[in-house]
């Protein structure tokens, strides 16, 4: 839902410094709203993951070009994420005016306690989408991605039974350090849905974490990262 402006204003040498960083895992830029479903999808995966700001009127090469019609602008995205999400996210919009009289539209999207969010191409549910933050890029969600984002969000207890195929997880991490969905499914001699199912349930019981990506998610243990492996 948006709620209404609470912060003070942002200042033009705060929009300079970000633009300085360039985009990453919590900053991204657009230059114009020619293609607002996209811009949707950058948010979507913002809230999915750990928050972050969305600036328009900003282009590639770090220029701040702004917008001449910014409140236009403003409507046209505010109806975009009305159409394309589901549950709508939280954010806040604030309008940041430089030299030339045009503006510049910053959204700050809240990590969100209501995941997943999904992004709607269309009235069908089968084709409807889950995006996270990786880096600077925004990624589609795999299965186990989005069943993970379910279950962060339920204040459940998690169970699980260390068993035989618990064990050969672990013993497969302690040499390799990182596994994927396939690669357990494979070594383990196990339906790739129950691999799946596993690697969930360890990950949301804090025995591992989970670094998403495009072509395949990589488990690792809780106190591992990629750089260690």
């Amino acid at each position: 839902m948006f709620n209404p402006i609470s912060k003070p204003p942002i200042t033009y040498k705060a929009l300079q410094e970000w633009v300085r960083q360039g985009e990453g895992l919590f900053l991204e830029f657009k230059l114009k709203t020619n293609h607002p479903e996209k811009i949707v999808r950058e948010m979507i995966a913002f809230a999915n993951t750990q928050g972050g700001k969305l600036l328009v009127g900003i282009g590639d090469d770090k220029t701040i070009k702004g917008l001449k019609y910014a409140d236009e602008d403003e409507f046209l995205l505010i109806r975009a994420i009305e159409k394309h999400c589901e549950p709508i996210f939280e954010y806040e919009i604030q309008k940041i005016k430089i030299e030339t009289g045009f503006e510049v539209l910053v959204f700050t999207i809240e990590k969100s306690m209501q995941k997943p969010h999904y992004f709607y191409v269309d009235k069908n549910i089968e084709n409807r989408k889950v995006y996270v933050r990786v880096a600077d890029k925004s990624i589609q969600a795999s299965k186990e991605i989005r069943e993970i984002l379910k279950g962060e969000c339920s204040q459940r207890n998690i169970r699980f039974q260390y068993g035989e195929k618990e064990q050969l997880l672990m013993k497969y991490l302690d040499d390799k350090q990182q596994i994927t969905v396939n690669q357990f499914a494979e070594f383990a001699q196990l339906p790739r849905k129950i691999a799946s199912k596993t690697l969930i349930l360890l990950t949301l019981a804090n025995v591992l974490r989970v670094f998403p990506a495009e072509i395949a998610d990589t488990f690792v243990r809780k106190n591992v990262t990629l750089a260690d492996t």
